[in-house]
């Protein structure tokens, strides 16, 4: 597809983006935004976006996988939200901070990704109609990894989401939802950003 094409089909993309899915973005960037600055609102504007885009994924796009993330995306928004508003017992400082994952945290969390993608893969292809069954199941079982290890605030949650966010730029263009796909990159920016500024947080922590 030439650059003109693309560019038509983005501005074609935004006419026709309902106020519905523009409502999504806003608080999937929000989301985003808060997460950036380990804001514990970072969960329920993620709430408002991915309970959106299960109805999305499902009954407008038929990109299952990504349905089913959105849905698991708020079950862990609930998980994580839990976890950061906990206090020590013995004071009032957040019981969970930002650090790096060791290295059989790292395996845990490549094995969870591989066992995602395998298992997601192969229900698109045998029990859906997806028309991308190898591109929406790695896009979402990255994204599965990078929403566990944030919930846990490991800093390497935003090299998964980078992953994330690279992946999904095209698959969502391709099903014409063109201001998701740019919510994706917007997201992939973030994400570059997330990472560089819990980096500066954990060295500071560590100084």
């Amino acid at each position: 597809m030439a650059i003109h094409e693309i560019y038509q089909q983005f501005l074609q993309g935004i006419v026709q983006t309902t106020w519905l899915e523009f409502i999504a973005v806003i608080f999937g960037i929000a989301s985003v935004l808060y997460s950036r600055k380990e804001n514990i609102l970072v969960y329920p504007t993620g709430i408002i976006n991915t309970v959106l885009y299960t109805w999305f994924c499902f009954g407008w796009w038929g990109l299952y996988a990504e349905g089913s993330l959105n849905f698991y995306y708020t079950g862990m928004s609930i998980y994580g939200w839990i976890l950061w508003a906990k206090k020590n017992e013995s004071s009032t400082d957040k019981k969970i901070h930002i650090s790096k994952s060791s290295r059989k945290e790292w395996l845990q969390a490549t094995g969870f990704f591989i066992i995602c993608y395998l298992l997601l893969l192969f229900i698109l292809k045998n029990y859906t109609k997806s028309t991308v069954p190898y591109a929406d199941a790695f896009a979402s079982a990255s994204a599965y990894t990078g929403m566990l290890l944030m919930a846990r605030k490991k800093l390497e949650n935003w090299l998964w989401w980078i992953i994330t966010n690279a992946a999904s730029i095209p698959l969502y263009f391709i099903k014409h939802a063109v201001f998701t796909s740019f919510q994706y990159m917007v997201f992939l920016i973030l994400a570059v950003m997330g990472y560089i500024e819990w980096q500066k947080k954990l060295k500071l922590k560590n100084a």
